[in-house]
């Protein structure tokens, strides 16, 4: 299927509920709102971690989203200020 915007070619899936041929832009039909694709979840292989929120510490910044991590926040890059 051809993308409307760029004429790119894009992938498309058939939503199983409507039966119209869409372009796979979520888990949802953008036509009929109905679930026509499972989540995708990347299995876990041996030696990943798994994240603990408890222990995660957050910028310091009241306006940036980002967690700390050697001291620096991975967002905005300010240095950690308790």
């Amino acid at each position: 299927m051809l993308c409307e915007k760029c004429g790119s070619e894009t992938e498309s899936i058939t939503c199983k509920h409507c039966g119209n041929v869409i372009t796979k832009l979520g888990p949802f039909c953008y036509l009929c709102g109905q679930k026509c694709v499972e989540a995708e979840t990347a299995p876990l292989k041996a030696g990943d971690e798994t994240v603990d929120f408890d222990d995660r510490v957050l910028c310091s910044d009241g306006a940036c989203i980002g967690v700390v991590e050697k001291g620096i926040c991975k967002e905005c890059g300010k240095p950690y200020t308790p």
